[in-house]
């Protein structure tokens, strides 16, 4: 303990003040959340809607697919506009038109500019003051204000139903005919559209700031940023600067006190007992990655083709079936049903190796039972979000069987809780291995560590289930993002960095002592700007400044360990020159080296790009966030999965040798790929949408006029080079993976494998 001592106080002191932070900022977020009004009034006194309706309306949205149909406060997809902003710009229009006609009996384009500036000056006034009761909670509309509402609403029932004059819309907005076929949840969405924008240009009381810190930019209502966002996003970039500063620093002591390279091992020390049968039957769950990696690349070509052809398929309709918020619902959890399947095999790999190479009692049985859970979970809510988004499903069921309508937990929450269930589970077989390792002498601090982390995987992933269907919107993003954010970006973060550390400990490449050393300090800075840092996805989704003064500030020391992940990337590749075993795990040996790499791009540039408060203010909702989104998404868990699931098969077929010409193919053209399509069409969308924000608002940027422009859809359409040269990636590692899990399927042994090995 003496020789770690330091890095525990340090990494147990940094998870109390951050989660602690995180914690008290969590309660301003539940304090502070915008109202929902108990009424909304007309200037007669009638009632227009109640706080029911709103959130019927909300329970309506989820039913569509939620955020996988357009984006809410910037959140979602990016095809369909943001209908926060596109309702408040609408209802803007309509406002000033009616306003115009009752005024001056003319169209608002025929008045003069001082006309013009005047109905603008009472438009601010009318829209940015708070005119909520505080006592009753009851919102009282003008008589403009109310028509202006019932117009907007009128174009909303007619979108979302099947207006033949708005099909070209939908068709732009990759909507499929009658999204929403009841009048009555129709109506019930407008009231939910009118309180997002409502929120977004409403001053919060004794404020001069909207509930959402003046989010979206809306020029007609001096929606511009504020003070408090310039100045926070500056220090941001010093506290940038300065971490990576003491990083550097600090890196070069750590790396005079290194130790020498212990003596490579002849033999690989993995291969040094017999398999067990528990991590014989890893090959399903391999064979289950490339199973849902496919599945989710086709269904990720298909989403970019309905950017080009909303309804179609190069010509066939499609849509009816198989719409776009479908394929991107499926697309997303597909990949995180993947990736995790691909850190469960890997942490069940592991789990016999530390307990000396034996199985736990029933510990095959289990990894049977949880395979098969899983499947169970997959199919179920992959068909659950079939039925939700055709409308088939019984409106009182859809939160539960159907579809959550939130962006990476759409899976209803039945599905939900069995997934928790099932890591839970996966907590437990591993725990099985590990505690009897920990109770054997010897220096234990990389297990303890890497228990940890296994442990935070396990129970995190509940922090999905804090909140509720009808859960208001605010307090939904804060535990949402504990899952987006904390669990995958945070904990699966140091349980990958930890068990490749133990596996090259275990493998005779590392010192144990440098692993332990180089993990708990690596813990220490994921931690440290990972759990406060979630906070920077909520700048504007009805928090106050000091929330995004602690998310602007955390959120960018995240980037700072990224800096040094190029020299990571440079030590991984060349363990593979340390002994002539080596070469057998070379291409996940390559797989690591591509996460360190987009790690560095996607997460620290990519990520940072789209980061301070100001940058985020103009970008949130474009297609800069799927530029950040792909290449850590992919570029990092990704391939982190793809190169555990190559390790586990190369060990659990100690025959195989991998098909050179199909792995090269398969990893140059995967990275390619994502390079093809961030560098040919999704940056220079974000950055022309970032110009269109920047200079006329946000709805602007996510508009039909904007977004259906000849040159945009030329980019859009450059995109399938870059999809299909991924693909084709994606195919020749899963078929490499299909013929090591089933080897008579192909014949890349080296020699007949000694038994046979049970899936």
């Amino acid at each position: 303990m003496s020789d770690y001592r330091k890095l525990w106080y340090l990494l147990i002191t940094v998870l109390i003040v951050t989660f602690s932070l995180l914690g008290y900022f969590g309660k301003e977020v539940y304090r502070q959340a915008p109202p929902i009004p108990e009424q909304v009034l007309n200037a007669d006194g009638d009632t227009l809607f109640t706080r029911n309706t709103i959130l019927d309306g909300q329970t309506a949205w989820q039913s569509i697919g939620g955020m996988q149909l357009g984006s809410i406060w910037g959140h979602g997809a990016y095809q369909a506009p943001d209908w926060s902003a596109d309702w408040l710009h609408r209802e803007l229009e309509n406002w000033l038109e009616l306003a115009a006609q009752a005024q001056y009996d003319q169209p608002f384009s025929d008045l003069g500019d001082n006309q013009q500036a005047e109905l603008r000056f009472q438009l601010k006034r009318e829209y940015r003051l708070n005119r909520t009761e505080p006592d009753s909670n009851v919102l009282q509309l003008s008589a403009l204000r109310s028509a202006a509402f019932a117009r907007t609403a009128e174009y909303y029932d007619r979108l979302f139903n099947d207006a033949p004059e708005l099909q070209g819309t939908r068709e732009s907005y990759a909507m499929k005919e009658a999204t929403l076929p009841s009048a009555d949840r129709r109506a019930d969405l407008t009231a939910f559209f009118f309180w997002t924008a409502w929120v977004a240009a409403t001053q919060r009381p004794d404020s001069e700031v909207t509930y959402t810190n003046n989010w979206p930019h809306e020029p007609l209502i001096d929606n511009r940023p504020t003070g408090e966002n310039i100045l926070w996003s500056v220090l941001s970039v010093a506290i940038l600067i300065a971490g990576i500063g003491l990083l550097v620093w600090g890196w070069s002591f750590l790396r005079k006190e290194e130790e020498d390279t212990p003596p490579t091992p002849a033999q690989d020390p993995l291969t040094g007992f017999p398999l067990t049968a528990s991590q014989k039957a890893l090959g399903k769950y391999l064979a289950l990655v490339v199973a849902l990696f496919s599945f989710q690349v086709m269904l990720g070509g298909l989403t970019a083709h309905y950017t080009v052809e909303g309804q179609q398929f190069y010509g066939f309709n499609i849509s009816q079936w198989l719409p776009y918020s479908l394929a991107r619902t499926w697309h997303i959890q597909s990949a995180l049903f993947w990736i995790a399947t691909g850190f469960l095999a890997a942490g069940l790999f592991l789990a016999p190796i530390i307990n000396g190479g034996r199985d736990p009692k029933y510990q095959k049985l289990g990894v049977d039972i949880l395979f098969w859970a899983l499947v169970l979970v997959v199919g179920g809510s992959f068909a659950g979000n079939w039925l939700a988004i055709a409308q088939i499903m019984p409106p009182e069921l859809n939160f539960w069987l159907g579809h959550q309508g939130y962006e990476y937990v759409d899976l209803g929450r039945l599905w939900q809780i069995g997934k928790f269930a099932g890591v839970a589970f996966w907590l437990l077989l591993m725990l099985r291995g590990i505690l009897p390792a920990l109770r054997q002498p010897g220096d234990k601090h990389l297990l303890v560590l890497l228990s940890a982390s296994v442990i935070a995987i396990g129970l995190f992933y509940g922090a999905g289930l804090f909140y509720g269907e009808r859960t208001h919107l605010s307090v939904m993003e804060y535990w949402r993002w504990w899952v987006v954010h904390l669990w995958v970006e945070g904990f699966f973060e140091v349980f990958a960095t930890t068990a490749l550390a133990f596996i090259f400990c275990n493998m005779g490449l590392v010192s144990k002592r440098m692993a332990t050393t180089a993990s708990l300090a690596s813990a220490v800075l994921f931690m440290l700007g990972g759990v406060p840092g979630t906070f920077h996805h909520l700048y504007f989704s009805g928090t106050t400044t000091p929330v995004m003064a602690v998310g602007a500030c955390f959120s960018a020391l995240e980037v700072v360990p990224l800096v040094v992940l190029g020299y990571e990337a440079w030590e991984h590749s060349r363990l593979r020159q340390r002994a002539d075993w080596m070469a057998r795990v070379k291409w996940p040996l390559a797989c690591f080296v591509a996460v360190a790499f987009w790690n560095m791009m996607g997460a620290g540039v990519f990520g940072f790009m789209i980061n301070p408060p100001i940058s985020l203010y103009y970008l949130q909702g474009l297609n800069t966030t799927p530029v950040h989104a792909h290449a850590a998404l992919f570029g990092v868990y990704g391939f982190l999965a793809l190169g555990f699931t190559l390790l586990v098969l190369r060990y659990i077929r100690p025959g195989l040798a991998f098909n050179e010409q199909l792995m090269r193919n398969g990893f140059w053209c995967l990275n390619a790929g994502i390079v093809l399509m961030i560098t040919t069409s999704l940056l220079p969308i974000g950055l022309f949408q970032f110009h269109a924000s920047a200079t006329q608002g946000l709805w602007y940027a996510r508009s039909e006029a904007f977004m259906q422009q000849g040159f945009m859809e030329t980019l859009r359409w450059i995109r399938t080079l870059g999809d299909l040269v991924f693909i084709y990636g994606a195919l020749c590692v899963s078929w490499q993976v299909v013929r090591g899990v089933w080897p008579a399927l192909g014949r890349d042994r080296a020699n007949p494998l000694a038994e046979d090995v049970a899936l």
